[in-house]
């Protein structure tokens, strides 16, 4: 920040084209700038197709009488208000010993967070956000996750423009405090052995030696302890050294759920239990379907097909708009002999639809369902075949069971 101070508009001019002049030797060309009435800015600096810095040069003039230009470049050549981040900082740091943050914060030290932090569903999915890790000191005051906190997390890009977190200890003249011991700390694994003769690897080479076989009390309180961990649901077997090797920065709370249970011989019973109830069931269900033949089909065929369509006919001819116009082209007079045989052939007409309503309701309603038919199909079939499906739904045998089919 440069300040400048006089009591003339020349002298301001002079301090301007000053500090422009320092750069002057950098670059190889420079734009000219004018004094808008609130604030002017110096426009980019190039030097021969290199990008340079952006330098915003900021005055606030109250009538002249007094200056501030401020000069800032972020990283990645975004300007940065350093006036506006300091403003918004104060109230943060204000905003924070309000609320006691540091004593807060105290209180966390020993928590562990991370992994699954306690979520049900988050256990269950395996879903870690991030590995676990113990609090062992207070967060720092300008620390992004401290600043979001608090509500101020639109700063956390401005801050990085403006040189990191660190850098703001520098602007807002505070102690840089040191780095934290939980990144400076060397990450360490403990190195996997494989134990191939049994001197450590106890559950290789488990077991009663030749010596102990002959003493019944050590067999004894072995198949004792055997049977005690078994009812307890625990294995038998040790497990060897490589499958207590943990992975480096592996997260053991971090674990899907369990694929295969540890089985005992209660839970074998249990198991072998429902699977028996599951396959009778399917058993009872399977053996209580009906076993179908071809006249349960949906179709019209033979002699009820015959039937359908003279019936058909027959009907359409009696009561047909254009059966007048068809006997006159025949030669037989409408209005004379015509009508009256269209008068004597409706009569069986009505007698044929009639039959047709009856059998369905026969064969639907009275007869399919002591035979353990489809009352639907015979109905339809009833209707279309008239007294032919009754007759022929008369000489069909009852649907058996499966079971029943089986006994016999």
């Amino acid at each position: 920040v440069l300040c400048t101070s006089s009591s003339t508009a020349a002298t301001k001019s002079k301090m301007i084209i000053a500090s422009f002049i320092m750069h002057a030797t950098m670059v190889a060309t420079a734009s000219a700038f004018s004094f808008p009435s609130q604030t002017t800015t110096l426009q980019q600096l190039q030097r021969h197709g290199q990008q340079q810095p952006r330098y915003n040069v900021i005055l606030t003039p109250s009538s002249f009488s007094s200056s501030l230009v401020v000069l800032s470049a972020g990283a990645d050549g975004t300007d940065v208000d350093l006036e506006g981040l300091k403003e918004e900082l104060t109230a943060y740091l204000k905003k924070r010993e309000e609320m006691n943050a540091d004593e807060a914060a105290k209180e966390q030290i020993g928590k562990i967070v991370g992994g699954t932090k306690g979520n049900a569903v988050l256990e269950f999915v395996s879903g870690s956000p991030n590995k676990e890790y113990k609090i062992e000191e207070v967060p720092n005051a300008f620390d992004y996750d401290e600043i979001t906190k608090y509500g101020y997390g639109y700063l956390v890009k401005p801050i990085m423009n403006a040189g990191g977190r660190r850098a703001m200890y520098k602007l807002m003249n505070m102690p840089e405090p040191s780095i934290s011991t939980r990144l400076t700390k060397p990450k360490s694994a403990r190195k996997l052995v494989i134990d191939r003769e049994g001197k450590e690897d106890k559950a290789r080479y488990s077991g009663l030696k030749m010596t102990q076989m002959l003493d019944d009390d050590a067999m004894a309180r072995a198949l004792m302890e055997a049977n005690e961990k078994a009812k307890r649901g625990e294995s038998l077997r040790k497990k060897l050294l490589e499958e207590e090797y943990e992975m480096p920065f592996a997260d053991k709370r971090n674990v899907g759920p369990r694929q295969t249970p540890d089985w005992t011989p209660e839970k074998i019973d249990e198991a072998n239990r429902k699977r028996g109830e599951a396959l009778e069931w399917a058993r009872r269900a399977r053996d209580g379907e009906f076993r179908k033949d071809d006249d349960e089909r949906a179709a019209v065929e033979g002699s009820l097909r015959i039937y359908a369509s003279i019936a058909c006919l027959f009907v359409s001819f009696a009561f047909g708009r254009s059966t007048p116009a068809a006997l006159s082209l025949a030669g037989i007079n409408a209005s004379g002999e015509g009508g009256l045989l269209l008068d004597i052939l409706q009569v069986p007409a009505l007698a044929l639809v009639a039959a047709g309503i009856g059998s369905s309701i026969v064969s639907g309603v009275v007869l399919a369902p002591g035979k353990n038919r489809s009352s639907l199909t015979w109905f339809l079939k009833g209707l279309l075949g008239g007294p032919l499906a009754v007759l022929k739904l008369r000489e069909l045998e009852r649907l058996k069971t499966r079971g029943e089919s089986q006994e016999e």
